[in-house]
C-alpha cells in the first residue's frame, strides 16, 4: 500500500465490561456482553466487521516509513480500549483491519488475533508485488480472511491491471480470501470489471465505497455500487457513519442509501461495522453506530438485523 493510501485510510475524510478474570483468558472474551433480550451470547453476539487497533509501543511495533507518533490519533487504541466500547453494545467478535501506521508489517494485528483466540479475524495489507499468493496463504493460516487493497495514486483505468493484483484476486478465488477495497466511488467500475474476470473471488467493499463522504449521495455513485450486486460474491460494509452524509448522530440521513443497498444486495451480503476508533471520537459514540441498525431504521426486519449485525460477517470472516 502506498503512503497516499495509508493517509486516506487514517482519515476516511481524514479522518458492563466483562466480569473479573475473563480478560486474561482469551477464550469467549465477549461472552458476557449485553445482547438482545433472550439471545444466547455464545451464538448470537454481534460482530463488528471493521476496526483498527494500535499501540503506543512503537519500539516493539515500529511505524512504517512516512508515519510518526503525531499521526496516531488517538495515540492508543488497543483491544482492551476497544472492548470498553464494544462489549456494552453486545459485540462479541470483531474483524481487525491492518492499520496503515504499520504498512505491510501485520505483526501487531496477528499477535492480537492469537492472544484473543476466537474473538478476532483479520484483514491484512501485503505487498502485491512480492510473492502475493504465498504471503496470502501464510497469513490465512494465522487468522487472516481478507486483504485490504486500494488504488493509491493510480487512475481507475490503471488500478487492478498489474500482475501482482491479478495474482491476489486469483488466489482469493482459490482460497476463499476476500479482497477488501478501500475506494472512492469513481473506482467502483474498476471493481466491476475485475469481478467479471474473477467471479469466484470474494469482495467486501468498505464503507459504501465512501459514497456520501462529501455530504451528498450522488445517484450515479449509488448506481455503480448497486450494479456490483450482479456479482454474487460481492458484499458491502454498512459502516463509517460518522464520516458520511450529515456526519451527525443518529445518522438517519443514511437510511435511504442503506435501504437502496439492502434492496440491491439483500441482507445476506451486507455487514455492519463501526470503523473504530474513528467512530468513538469527536462526539460520536459506538452505541449510536450500532443502534442505527439495531433499533432506528424501521424498514429493517429482525432477520435483516441478524444478517447485518452477525451472520454475514460470520460467514465471510469466521467460517
Amino acid at each position: 500500500m502506498t503512503n497516499s493510501q495509508c493517509s486516506t485510510d487514517t482519515k476516511l475524510s481524514r479522518r458492563s465490561v466483562l466480569r473479573a478474570g475473563v480478560l486474561g483468558s482469551g477464550a469467549c472474551l465477549l461472552g458476557q456482553a449485553n445482547v438482545a433480550a433472550g439471545a444466547d451470547p455464545e451464538t448470537d453476539g454481534y460482530i463488528d466487521a471493521h476496526v483498527h487497533v494500535w499501540t503506543p509501543d512503537t519500539k516493539s511495533y515500529p511505524l512504517t516509513a512516512g508515519f510518526d507518533k503525531t499521526q496516531m490519533k488517538p495515540p492508543s487504541f488497543t483491544p482492551e480500549q476497544l472492548f470498553a466500547h464494544a462489549r456494552p453494545s453486545g459485540v462479541r467478535r470483531i474483524v481487525l483491519i491492518q492499520m496503515s501506521f504499520y504498512g505491510f508489517d501485520n505483526t501487531y494485528m496477528l499477535e492480537r488475533i492469537r492472544k484473543h483466540a476466537g474473538v478476532f479475524a483479520g484483514v491484512a495489507v501485503i505487498d502485491e508485488n512480492v510473492r502475493p499468493c504465498e504471503t496470502m496463504k501464510t497469513l490465512a493460516a494465522q487468522g487472516v480472511r481478507g486483504f485490504r487493497i486500494g488504488p493509491g495514486r493510480q487512475t481507475p483505468d490503471q488500478w487492478l491491471t498489474d500482475g501482482g493484483m491479478t495474482a491476489m484476486w486469483r488466489c482469493g478465488a482459490e482460497r476463499n480470501l476476500a479482497m477488501c477495497p478501500l475506494i472512492n466511488p469513481k473506482y467502483l467500475p474498476s471493481i466491476d470489471r475485475m469481478c467479471d474476470e474473477f467471479p469466484r473471488t470474494p469482495v467486501v467493499v468498505d464503507h459504501f465505497a465512501r459514497i456520501g463522504i462529501d455530504g451528498k449521495f450522488h445517484e450515479n455513485d449509488l448506481d455503480n455500487l448497486c450494479r456490483l450486486a450482479r456479482h454474487e460474491n460481492v458484499r458491502v460494509k454498512v459502516s463509517a457513519f460518522y464520516a458520511l452524509g450529515a456526519k451527525k448522530a443518529p445518522y438517519l440521513d443514511l437510511g435511504p442509501m442503506i435501504r437502496r443497498v439492502l434492496n440491491a444486495f439483500g441482507p445476506q451480503r451486507l455487514m455492519w461495522a463501526s470503523d473504530c476508533p474513528y467512530q468513538v471520537v469527536n462526539g460520536h459514540t459506538y452505541a449510536n453506530s450500532i443502534d442505527l441498525i439495531r433499533t432506528r431504521l424501521d424498514f429493517l426486519t429482525p432477520t435483516d438485523r441478524d444478517w447485518l449485525l452477525r451472520k454475514t460477517a460470520e460467514r465471510t470472516f469466521f467460517a
